[in-house]
């Protein structure tokens, strides 16, 4: 089994800050998005990312997320199984990382 690649938010907002082309997903439930969200992200619920998965830009570096990096891990894993061709890149501690290390103003939950 390959490891899956993982980023952390103060490395993604640093990408993201110079410009770098990522797109980022939201695996988590609709309630969920509605506390708070990392910019500019794209919501699909981790159960629809499968049936969804065109709506995934495989030409762009793409990076996943959920609360704290564990349904986000099961997005990648089920998208590479799935046949996705692009690069998918889990984000380490999920929105409440990126509460700490990013955005404070996040709500955690």
């Amino acid at each position: 089994m390959s490891t899956m690649e993982e980023i952390t938010s103060t490395e993604l907002k640093q990408r993201l800050d110079k410009g770098d082309d990522i797109q980022i997903i939201d695996v988590r439930e609709d309630d969920e998005v509605a506390v708070g969200r990392i910019p500019n992200s794209v919501h699909i619920p981790l159960g629809q990312v499968l049936n969804r998965m065109d709506e995934i830009d495989a030409n762009r570096e793409t990076v996943v997320y959920c609360k704290m990096g564990g349904r986000s891990a099961r997005a990648v894993d089920a998208l590479q199984r799935s046949g996705f061709e692009g690069k998918l890149i889990n984000l380490k501690g999920g929105i409440i990382g990126w509460s700490n290390e990013v955005d404070p103003s996040v709500p955690k939950y």
